[in-house]
């Protein structure tokens, strides 16, 4: 009998739309608003890309606003939209709101130094961002939307996970982020039709659309 096919689930990842009051400030977890209108913008770009692809319409998003109320604008127009806590950004902890000045340049030396695994703020490091990202993508249940609206690194640890890296020890190997508004398309196998790094290498992204929103 001929072995069954994997089975490639391929996700939709949007970055939300530039936050209020973000410019300057370490954000994570900290819930900042979003103008409207990008909001509207962006699900109207999910919306046609849906249509155009033939996807269901079914949205899960992070519950911070920045990402939830895209969530929100597709379910006025009759979407599904479920919110999911693991798809948050990293908790900052202390540091979750101030701007990086008032962080102070010692503290971020002492994260880069240890970017991993440094937990010095209080909130998530690295590496527990990556095991959220990893929680996340094995649980068939929640993996099964299409679009997903998400954060910067949370959508930066999911990529790189894809790509068989693991948390990097490094600052310095941390890739650009995802622009605001754009979209990523990452392809996910069953973690059992991926039992080496070089497989793994083969669920890499295939697709970046890049518009401001």
């Amino acid at each position: 009998m001929a072995p069954e096919p994997h089975v490639q689930h391929v996700l939709h990842v949007w970055r939300h739309p530039k936050a209020i009051g973000a410019a300057g400030r370490c954000i994570g977890r900290t819930d900042l608003p979003v103008d409207p209108r990008k909001a509207k913008r962006l699900a109207h770009r999910i919306r046609c890309q849906a249509r155009r692809q033939g996807l269901p319409h079914e949205v899960c998003s992070s519950p911070l606003r920045r990402a939830a109320d895209v969530g929100r604008w597709l379910a006025r127009w009759g979407w599904r939209h479920r919110i999911d806590a693991s798809l948050a950004e990293i908790d900052f902890g202390a540091w979750d709101g101030l701007r990086w000045d008032e962080i102070g340049e010692a503290a971020v030396a002492e994260w880069c130094a240890d970017f991993a695994r440094y937990t010095g703020h209080g909130g998530e490091s690295v590496s527990m961002l990556f095991e959220r990202c990893t929680g996340w993508s094995d649980d068939a249940s929640r993996a099964s939307a299409c679009c997903v609206v998400g954060h910067a690194g949370w959508i930066t640890a999911l990529r790189m996970l894809q790509e068989g890296c693991g948390a990097p020890d490094s600052a310095s190997d941390w890739p650009l982020p995802l622009p605001l508004g754009s979209r990523l398309e990452i392809r996910l196998e069953p973690r059992a039709a991926a039992t080496s790094v070089d497989q793994r290498q083969r669920m890499r992204s295939v697709a970046l659309d890049v518009r401001a929103c």
